[in-house]
């Protein structure tokens, strides 16, 4: 017996009736894809605060890396968990 598929439900039929074990589903994750995610009413905002944050992360990873690169143990490993844990994660939440 061929398969056929149902478009209507998106599930070929065989497997609707249990023919097949599992249900397919065709399609699902295309439609899923194509929505937009939003926080509530009011969407998420480049604003220059974040702009500022990021600048700084990044200027303190760029001065963490040379410093790391000149053979500085101290300041260069706080720089860098300053940029990482600190400065890029404000910059992205705020």
């Amino acid at each position: 017996m061929a398969k056929r598929k149902n478009t209507r439900r998106g599930v070929t039929r065989n497997a609707a009736k249990g023919r097949a074990g599992v249900a397919k589903r065709t399609g699902s994750r295309r439609r899923a894809a194509g929505r937009r995610a939003t926080t509530g009413s009011k969407a998420i905002a480049f604003t220059r605060t974040s702009a500022i944050l990021l600048a700084c992360g990044v200027a303190s990873l760029t001065l963490g890396y040379w410093l790391l690169s000149r053979g500085d143990i101290t300041a260069a490993p706080l720089l860098l968990v300053l940029g990482y844990v600190v400065l890029l994660p404000l910059a992205i939440i705020r």
